[in-house]
This record gives C-alpha cells, structure tokens and sequence, in this order.
C-alpha cells in the first residue's frame, strides 16, 4: 500500500517537472524526489483542499501545499464561478494579504488571474486588516474579495479565504459552488495570468481615512476620553496588519498615551517574539499600563489584560471581552436614548450564556448562531432594513460593532475596548476589571471553559465520528450532579425537553454540534473542529455573585465545577 501512494505521489510530481511550473519550483520537486520521499509524500499525497472558507495550509511545493500554483487554481476557480454568476456585469473584487511569509507575492498572484479574467480588481499596496479587506468590498460595490492570511497559525503556514458581495466570508450554496468550480482546474495551464494589468487599482493610505472615519462613528463617550485622555495603553500588533491602523484608530478616538511593543511592531511573518502570533499568547502581556491590548496577524481578533486589585495582568478570555464590550455598547445606547425595541445582537451557540443575560436586561433581542463569522453576518444580512446590528462575537477573541464590515474587527474593538475603560473611570471610578466584577454581581457569575481532545489522522477522523454518534444515542443524565433538562442537536435540528421528550425544530443551518442544558445553568456544547482534527467541549457554568468580595471563592468554586464535568464526562 505505501509502494503504491509513493508511486502515485511520483506520478504527481514528474507532471509539475513536466509542466509549465517556473524553474526553482521544479528543482524543488527534484530535491524531494531524490532525497527526502516523507516529504515528497505529504506535499504530494493529496491536493489542498478548497473548504468552505477557503485554502489554509504549509507553505511549499506540491500539490497539498500553499503556493503560487494551488492559490491560483483556488483563483482561477472562484473566478469561473463569479463570471457564470454575474454574467454579463464588470466583476469587481477587491485582494488584501497580512504579514505572513509569502503573503505578498500570493496576493499579487491573486490580482494577477482576477485582472486577467477581465475583472475590475483592487489591491492594496501592502498588508491590511481582514476586517478592512471585508469593509472595501462593501464600500467599492464589489462581488467579491479575498484576503491571504492564515489568521493565529504557525508561522509555517498560510491561507486564503473568500468572500461575497456583502462582505462576508461565503456561504451555502455560494461555498459549495465555489469548490466545485476549484476542483475543475487540474491543469496549471487553465490559470489564467499576465493579462490586463491595467484592470488593477492600487488602495493606499486614503482608503484606510474612509474605514476609520466609519470606525469612529462607533464612538459613543467622546466626553469620557476628552478627560481621560492620557490613559496609558499598550498595544502590540504581534508583528501583524495592526501595525499602523489600530493606533490610528485609537488617535481619532483621542487618545494620547498609545505605546507599542516595539520588538512586536517589526513586520516578520516569522513571529520572532511570540511562541504561536495568537492575541491569547500571556507573554505579550508584560507592559505596565492601564490597558494592555494585542491583535493577532491579520488584526481580527483581539486581546484585552487588564490590572486587578494586586496589580497584576489578567488576560480576559474571549467571553469575558465580548460580555465588556457589548455591556458598553448596550448601556451606552440605552443612556443615550437610542434602544427603542428594533435593535438586536448576536452571539454563537458556543459564547457564553452571559450575553444573552445581558441583552435580557436591555430588552434587545440576542440571537444564537453557529460558530464562524460567516454566520453572524448572515443574521445581519437577513435582518438589513428590519431591524439595527450594535454588535456581537464568538468566544475565540472575535467581536464586531457597527455592520459596515462583516466579519471580526479588532481595530474597532480595541478602539471600543479604550472607550469603555475611560468611560468606567469617568462615570462609576472603576477600571474595566472592576465593572466586569459588578457586572457578575448584577447578571450572575458566569464562567466559561474549552477542552480539546486530538485525534489525528484517519483513525482520529473515524473516533471522533463515534465520539458523536456515541453521545446522540446515549447522552448524560446528569452532568456534575444536576439532571440535563434540554438537549439540542444541530444536526438534526431538534431542541428535545428531556423530562417531556417534547421536540421542537430549531431554525439553524444544520451542523455537527450538541448541546447539553442542566437544571442548574450549565451548559456543554460540544463540536468537530472544522479546520483541525479535534474535537471541541466547550463548559458554561454560573453562580449568583453576592458582592465583590466573594469573587475570588465563587471563582474558584466554578473552576472547580467545571474540572468536574471534565471528569465527568473523562475528558482525560
């Protein structure tokens, strides 16, 4: 059997000597060919796959590599698929990268074969924050748009994902089709390049004034950081597309005192002072100061540490962000005058419940989707001219206000995430770690946890499958003592009353995730992993908060309950 995938991968790689492939790409396929065949294998063994986002992979040659060739048959793809959509009409697309290795000459490629299929394309001139990527599509009237990222990955990897004409990552049927269409390329030579240069229109500094005015309309205490104004913040771009307009964006809001991390500033897709370039990474986190903020490369998700009472950093997970910001928001509008009952706000069915409380509060209704961007813009989609977006996210550091971008915004966030602690200091004296401690007080103390169980391979793939089928046919009666009342199944898209066995439909595209309720507020989701060969369980527990002085032992009780529904479910 390896005899024969070595033949096949041989076979592969003789087709890109003999091929139009450029000369250094063919004497790399030599080198492996003579002296490392592992390698020659897994870059060979199967293609890149075109999923519903799009490529992400390691760089190199080959076939399951992310390179100019596969990037230009996933380009190729998209565009017979946008010239049978839109026919007749003058395509308009717009092509963004961030810092990575190679992410440059990729998006140069990528506006190559658009301009060369007779599409009106816009490049910018060099690296740029996904979410701008996302807003320039909407506001060139684009139909589609890509940026070449491979977001929080290791520094060996890179990506590309797509987008629709609302600016959002694409959707069914749109996704599907598109694959299609990419798995018709199997020749480099069907890839159109070289043609029409004069179809691209460069975007500079003057287009990235008309995002962050559009930023700065978020503004909602203008007053607040006139005062406090000289807060000290620190910002680190972790070598990423934040680089120039988050502080930008933090300036037009007023602020002052913005410092960065130097050593972290430097452009290097080889992330030299980070362990992984993840916003979540602790050791970024070590700068004096009355906010610390992170971005991660392509600047779409965001890190918040703040100081506690011992003056030491506490790094916010994404839960406890997005409950900060959408507390902000909401109590801001509402001081303001501005919620009257046809506003709303999102959040995914794996974010934690507090959010839902919180909009309870404000009489704003909170809806519930799937994991990925892609499907909060799709309720922001549905609800255009219905209904007013404030904002919203995911628990994986993600959040987005104001729906002129439609996919994660962490130049907005961290703007926002400044706004709020000077309003808190001006308004109540607290810092923002002290307002998300009354929070808890007010809506109840929640806490959030995530385990990943890995299971790699074919193998991997076929216990996980298991795993699931296993939980559907017999799931927990109990779960750390208390009896689950509600399961919900996003497959079958069925909400089951576990006491009645009553069944209701649940209005959700259909996934691979189950949802577990207990009689006392927990909750567990548990999900595959769509981009890595893991499976997700995702912990939701609360307590009422007394006062502030019971944080530290309610805190440590509800760790501790979750660490049970680990063992209890042997998560090991």
């Amino acid at each position: 059997m390896a005899n024969e995938l070595e033949q096949t991968v041989l076979k592969k790689a003789q087709a890109w000597l003999d091929g139009h492939y450029d000369e250094e790409t063919k004497k790399q396929v030599k080198y492996l060919m003579e002296n490392d065949m592992k390698e020659l294998v897994e870059s060979f063994y199967k293609d890149l796959e075109f999923g519903t986002g799009g490529l992400r992979g390691i760089m190199g040659v080959g076939t399951n590599r992310m390179n100019v060739y596969t990037v230009g048959a996933a380009t190729q793809g998209l565009s017979n698929y946008l010239k049978r959509t839109f026919a007749g009409e003058q395509v308009r697309v717009a092509v963004a990268h961030d810092s990575r290795n190679n992410s440059r000459m990729f998006a140069e490629r990528v506006a190559d074969i658009f301009a060369s299929n007779g599409f009106r394309v816009y490049l910018f001139d060099t690296l740029r924050p996904t979410p701008e990527l996302s807003f320039a599509i909407r506001e060139l009237k684009c139909h589609s748009g890509v940026v070449v990222t491979a977001s929080h990955n290791p520094k060996e990897y890179n990506g590309y994902k797509a987008y629709w004409t609302d600016g959002a990552q694409v959707t069914p049927p749109h996704d599907r089709n598109i694959i299609a269409e990419v798995e018709k390329i199997t020749d480099v030579d069907q890839v159109l390049i070289g043609k029409h240069p004069e179809n691209i229109t460069i975007l500079d500094e003057k287009f990235d004034e008309i995002y962050l005015n559009k930023v700065h309309e978020l503004s909602l205490s203008p007053e607040s950081v006139r005062k406090y104004r000289d807060m000290k913040i620190v910002y680190s771009p972790m070598h990423g597309a934040g680089v120039r307009l988050v502080p930008a964006s933090l300036r037009k809001f007023g602020f002052t005192n913005v410092i960065m991390v130097e050593e972290q500033a430097v452009i290097d897709g080889n992330f030299p002072t980070v362990e992984s370039p993840n916003p979540e990474e602790r050791k970024t986190m070590s700068m004096a100061a009355d906010l610390v903020l992170a971005t991660d490369p392509d600047s779409d998700r965001i890190g918040v540490a703040l100081r506690n009472k011992q003056g030491e950093y506490v790094l916010l997970n994404g839960n406890q962000t997005l409950v900060l910001l959408l507390s902000y928001q909401l109590t801001r509008w509402a001081e303001r005058g501005e919620l009257d009952g046809n506003q709303y706000v999102v959040k995914t069915i794996v974010t934690s419940q507090m959010a839902n409380a919180v909009a309870d509060f404000f009489k704003v209704k909170c809806y519930d989707c799937l994991t990925g961007f892609k499907y909060i813009a799709k309720i922001i989609r549905e609800n255009e001219g219905k209904a007013k977006y404030i904002g919203g996210g995911e628990e994986s550091f993600g959040y987005l206000a104001g729906d002129y971008v439609r996919d994660k915004d962490a130049v907005s966030a961290c703007s926002l995430a400044a706004e709020a602690a000077a309003w808190a200091m001006d308004t109540m004296g607290l810092t923002l770690y002290e307002w998300l401690q009354q929070l808890y007080v007010k809506y109840g103390f929640y806490r959030e946890g995530l385990v990943s169980v890995v299971r790699k391979g074919k193998e991997g793939a076929e216990q996980i499958q298991k795993m699931m089928a296993d939980f559907r046919a017999d799931p927990p009666k109990t779960i750390v003592g208390s009896p689950v009342v509600k399961i919900n199944d996003f497959q079958s898209l069925e909400q089951t009353d576990v006491r009645t066995g009553a069944k209701t439909p649940i209005e959700q595209d259909s996934s691979n995730v189950l949802q577990w309720f207990t009689e006392d507020g927990t909750t567990v989701s548990v999900r595959p992993s769509g981009t890595e060969p893991k499976i997700k369980f995702y912990f939701g527990v609360k307590a009422p908060l007394a006062s502030v002085a019971d944080y530290e032992r309610t805190l440590a009780a509800l760790d501790a309950k979750i660490e049970g529904i680990r063992k209890d479910l042997r998560l090991e």
